[in-house]
This record gives structure tokens, C-alpha cells and sequence, in this order.
């Protein structure tokens, strides 16, 4: 009986610590609810991913159009010129369908902006020539790049030496420069090389020099001729002038530099030269001289290479000197600005003087383009006239865009033609030049 209730006793402890382990088990409410996992409120109804309002209503697609522009451009360009050039402003328009560009060419585009832009009734941008520049500055007919925004360092950056001194006066920008054009020594080479000429082109003395030697070796012909040497044509001697020193013949302010003496040491090359060089010079005179081979070289600017591949004259370009550099521009107008365009004339500008459309414009017009990447396009450098002379003009001096510059061709040109021939010396020549430009400078202070 003992064994009996001994053995209950276990049993019944037994089953107590069975069905409490049995209870714990089964509870274990925290786990088995897990009521942040299982329901997962955020995550199912995804709110912000399954309506996604900000990206498919896509609001900056739907913007209005921009407002209608029509910008009006006066203009130097014509012939078959003017296709390229057309070709490019038309591009502009296809990218912008907003703006309408006009070209238009009046006679006379300096006596069309004195009634033009007064009243109102002028372009927004000028196609010139960048020595009309300080005079337009002064009567307020076009307004300077900077208060656009456009920097010294975009266009020394972009542009080439002569043509960013070219748009720049009185210390501010006042146009972008579409191409360029001055003069090198172009040689005919059935009856010269290299050789005949000076490797360095500011080296006068040897260019003096090998215009004796070549002199002497082939009696009745001459070296080089010059339609500056023998003319009042203050233009083509400027390589002289400019290669010896001279920072040009006037600037800004109405400084004249004549009588210096970087202007006495080419006035005594000048005269020392003569000896050397044709007795009668002129254009044409000079022409039919390459030509037919009685000058080797003329110094000269791209406008006569049709006439020499007409002719089928094989011929080589060096640069000497530091030539006058014409520079072509477009210039923004004080109308343009009064009339709200100015920002979208300048976006023009800047398209159209860029590397592309300057290469393409170059190519196809074969000018020497003022985009120093364009200049340097493998497709413009395959072009050996191009390649030549923008070589030449990367020496030159811009021609004066001072208001002042009217005053510099008569007493340069007499100067010159008075040193040239005898009558007298580079002092008093140049001495006399820079009273006359000085006397004609005052009058127009």
C-alpha cells in the first residue's frame, strides 16, 4: 500500500510539471502574433510609390512656348557669300523655332543708323567691319558686351590675338569677331622657295639682305614688291611699320606713335629697301609681276589667289611683319537693348561666331575664321591658303577701331611716300605725320 501512494504521488507531480511546460508553450503570445511583421501596414499600401503624383503629371514638360522674337540684322555680306553665311541663321531659327531672324543691307549702313537708331528703327545687330567700332561707341549706336555678361577671359579664350584686340575699346567688348583678313608674302614658286626669304618674319635685315642677294642674282627682277612701297597706302605698309615696333598709328585716346623710334628704324628700312625693290609699284602692277615671274613674291592679302590659280601660278605663303588685321564683327545695337532683345542677339552672335559655324562658314567662303578652334579644325588646317595666312595674321595688329583712325591713312601714306622717295628724310617725314595726325585728332576732340 505504501509502494501504491508512493507511486501516485509521482504520478500526480508528474502530470502538474506536463501541463505546465504545455501551458508556457503554447502562450508565448509575443511571438506567435508578431503583429508588426504580419500585418505590415506601410509596406502593403505603399502610398507614395503606387500613386506617384509628381512624376506622372511630369509639370515641366508642359511648359508654354517662348515668346515670338524677330531679330533684325544689317549686313555687309552678298553673292554667294551670303549662302553660307544665311545657312547658319537659318539653323539658329530650326533650333529656335521662337525667333525669326531678318537680314537686310542697306546702301550705306553708317548714314541708315544715324536716322535708324534714334528713332527706334534700327537692327539689333550690325554686321561691320571692326573699325567702325569706337565711333558707333561714342554716338551710343551700340552698347559693350560686358553688361551681357561676356567676359575678357571667354574671348581671349576663344578668338584669335588680333581679332580679340579688334573688338575691344576704351577697355571694354563691344562685338564678336566673324573672321579675319590681312597680308603675308605670297611667292611664286617657279621663280622662288623658302630659301629666298627670312625664316623669322620679324627679321627685316635679312629680308633687306635677300632681296640684295636675289637682286644681284637675276638682274631686271626683284625679290618683292609691294603696292605700300611707292604709294600713299598706309594699309599695306603697316607690316613695316607694326613689324618693328610700332603698337599701331593712333590708339584710343588719340595717342599717335609715328614719331618713335620703332617708326624711324622702318622709315630707314623703307628707304634702305628701295634699292632692291620695283622702281613703280601698284596693285596690278604687282599682280602681273608674280605673275609672269619678274617679282618672285608680293606682299599681298588672300584676294589674289583666284586671279593666281587662274593664271595657273604654283605659289607658297609666308608671313612677314605684323600686318594690319581687318577684322569682320557683329555688334550689338543700343536699340536691341531698348527693346528687350539684346539677350537673344547675343545667344545669336555666339552661335554664329562659334567653332561649327565658323568652320563650315570658312569652308565653304574659304575665310580665314577669327575662332581660334576653327582656325586649327583638321578640315581648315588641310587648307593651305587659310592655313598660311591665318599664320600671318596671328602676328598682326588689328586695325584701329579708335574713333580717331580717320586721321591716320593721309599723313601715313604721304609720309611714307615722302621717305620712299627722298624728298625727305624718317625723321622729318614722321616728324611731320605725327603734327598732321595730332592737328587732325584735336579738331575732332
Amino acid at each position: 500500500m505504501k509502494k501504491f501512494w508512493s507511486l501516485l504521488t509521482i504520478l500526480l507531480i508528474a502530470t502538474m510539471i506536463l501541463s505546465a511546460c504545455a501551458t508556457a508553450t503554447t502562450e508565448a503570445p509575443v511571438v506567435t502574433e508578431a503583429p508588426v511583421v504580419t500585418e505590415a501596414p506601410v509596406v502593403t499600401e505603399a502610398p507614395v510609390v503606387t500613386e506617384a503624383p509628381v512624376v506622372t503629371e511630369a509639370p515641366v514638360e508642359t511648359e508654354p512656348p517662348a515668346e515670338a522674337v524677330t531679330i533684325t540684322i544689317w549686313h555687309q555680306w552678298d553673292g554667294k557669300y551670303l549662302d553660307a553665311i544665311q545657312a547658319v541663321f537659318t539653323a539658329y531659327m530650326a533650333e529656335h523655332p521662337n525667333v525669326t531672324i531678318v537680314l537686310d543691307k542697306p546702301e550705306n549702313v553708317g548714314d541708315a543708323l544715324k536716322v535708324a537708331i534714334p528713332a527706334g528703327e534700327g537692327p539689333d545687330i550690325i554686321g561691320w567691319a571692326n573699325d567702325q567700332i569706337g565711333q558707333q561707341a561714342l554716338v551710343g549706336n551700340i552698347i559693350d558686351l560686358d553688361s551681357l555678361g561676356v567676359t575678357q577671359d571667354f574671348l581671349s579664350s576663344t578668338y584669335e590675338p588680333a581679332a580679340v584686340n579688334g573688338v575691344v575699346w576704351s577697355g571694354k567688348i563691344w562685338g564678336l569677331p566673324e573672321s579675319q583678313e590681312g597680308i603675308a608674302i605670297v611667292y611664286n614658286k617657279a621663280v622662288a622657295s623658302e630659301a629666298d626669304f627670312p625664316t623669322d618674319p620679324k627679321d627685316f635685315a635679312g629680308l633687306l639682305d635677300k632681296a640684295k642677294t636675289y637682286a644681284e642674282a637675276n638682274p631686271g627682277k626683284n625679290l618683292l614688291c609691294s603696292q605700300g612701297l611707292g604709294n600713299a597706302d598706309a594699309y599695306h605698309v603697316g607690316a613695316v611699320y607694326f613689324g618693328f615696333g610700332m603698337p599701331g598709328y593712333v590708339d584710343d585716346e588719340g595717342a599717335v606713335f609715328l614719331n618713335s623710334p620703332e617708326g624711324i628704324s622702318a622709315g630707314n628700312w623703307i628707304k634702305d629697301f628701295k634699292a632692291y625693290a620695283p622702281a613703280e609699284t601698284n596693285y596690278d602692277i604687282c599682280k602681273a609681276g608674280i605673275t609672269d615671274g619678274t617679282f618672285a613674291a608680293m606682299w599681298t592679302g588672300p584676294w589674289i589667289i583666284a586671279d593666281l590659280e587662274t593664271a595657273g601660278v604654283d605659289y607658297g605663303i609666308l608671313p612677314m611683319g605684323s600686318p594690319f588685321v581687318g577684322i569682320k564683327t557683329l555688334l550689338i545695337t543700343k536699340n536691341a537693348q531698348d527693346r528687350g532683345t539684346a539677350e537673344v542677339a547675343l545667344d545669336i552672335i555666339k552661335y554664329f561666331t562659334n567653332q561649327a559655324n565658323e568652320t563650315t562658314v570658312a569652308l565653304a567662303n574659304k575665310t580665314i575664321p577669327a575662332n581660334t578652334a576653327a582656325l586649327n579644325d583638321a578640315q581648315i588646317q588641310a587648307l593651305y591658303t587659310i592655313k598660311a595666312f591665318g599664320a600671318a595674321l596671328n602676328l598682326g595688329i588689328p586695325m584701329s577701331n579708335s574713333p580717331y583712325a580717320s586721321a591716320q591713312w593721309g599723313p601715313v601714306g604721304d609720309a611714307t611716300n615722302a621717305i620712299w622717295s627722298g624728298s625727305q628724310t624718317p625723321e622729318e617725314a614722321l616728324a611731320a605725320a605725327q603734327t598732321a595726325m595730332e592737328t587732325a585728332i584735336a579738331e575732332m576732340q
